[in-house]
């Protein structure tokens, strides 16, 4: 993808409803976190604007406030021909962020031809967090996702038939047993390679079967470790500038916990761009990936 969007914080902070089963943020005392957020946030847009990547930077709006809102990929994703899909979100604070000022704001920067409206199902409690809850191999049209409270099966296949996805469905959880909420924290899907916690499928067949895939799709299976992942060593996005170049986007934190030879691996396939978003990630339960909507 050439194009992102990315929306500028404006009451961000710690988020309880999310916090039931984000096991990845902390309540941390941080002062003027919205202050420092905002500071990281504009940091790692210039960054990203350094190496020609197209960014569409939409403010957020302080009413209704939604302290998440810097990870739009949960709620909305946009697909070749057209598609807009807007996704059921399992906290009721962070379905406010489906503001039409941000769905007009894309609307003026690209060609929506349909909207796939799958926001109605928060109504059964089946949820579906975008591109959080699933990674896309877009080139092959295949979807993986990990079962969770977020990330409900029968709408994931919903999505995959609307949307011409092959589904791969799994099992996952963290070191404690806990279920992984987000696919997109594990796992980071590259043009020949995929970045993968093993350690956190505990079902030998599923496992097995997502191995025969890569090596079907020829991917390269990076292996992180379940601490690796916990720094948001899986929560990575490959995306290209307006040249048409590949680059490997992560946190400052998650390049810090890669070993050095699978940095020289990754090096291998394109440069890696890192940013310090430390408030961001400790607070919100989310890194880089989940900050950028692929637009086009």
């Amino acid at each position: 993808m050439k194009t992102l969007m990315m929306i500028e914080p404006c009451s961000f902070g710690f988020n309880e409803e999310t916090a039931t089963n984000n096991y990845f943020q902390r309540n941390d005392v941080i002062v003027n976190a919205q202050e420092k957020a905002l500071t990281e946030f504009n940091a790692f847009v210039k960054k990203l604007e350094a190496h020609h990547i197209e960014v569409l930077v939409i403010k957020d709006t302080p009413v209704p406030m939604t302290p998440d809102s810097i990870f739009p990929n949960n709620w909305i994703s946009l697909h070749e021909g057209g598609f807009m899909v807007l996704y059921p979100m399992f906290a009721n604070n962070r379905r406010k962020e489906r503001k039409q000022t941000v769905i007009d704001a894309v609307k003026n920067s690209i060609t929506i031809n349909e909207i796939v409206d799958l926001t109605h199902f928060e109504q059964t409690d089946q949820f579906l967090e975008g591109t959080g809850s699933m990674v896309l191999d877009r080139e092959n049209k295949i979807a993986y996702a990990c079962i969770s409270k977020r990330t409900d099966k029968d709408l994931f296949s919903t999505f995959c038939m609307k949307m011409g996805y092959t589904p791969m469905l799994f099992h996952a959880a963290d070191q404690r047993g806990n279920e992984i909420y987000h696919t997109n924290v594990l796992m980071c899907m590259a043009s020949d390679y995929v970045v993968i916690c093993l350690d956190t499928l505990y079902e030998e067949e599923e496992k097995k079967q997502l191995l025969e895939q890569f090596k079907l799709t020829h991917k390269e299976v990076i292996d992180i470790s379940q601490d690796q992942m916990e720094h948001f060593c899986g929560n990575m996005l490959q995306v290209k500038n307006s040249a048409g170049k590949p680059f490997l986007v992560m946190s400052t934190q998650a390049f810090n916990h890669l070993e050095s030879t699978q940095i020289k691996n990754l090096e291998a396939h394109q440069p890696i761009i890192h940013s310090d978003i430390s408030t961001i990630e400790t607070l919100g339960g989310g890194s880089t990936r989940c900050m950028m909507a692929e637009l086009a």
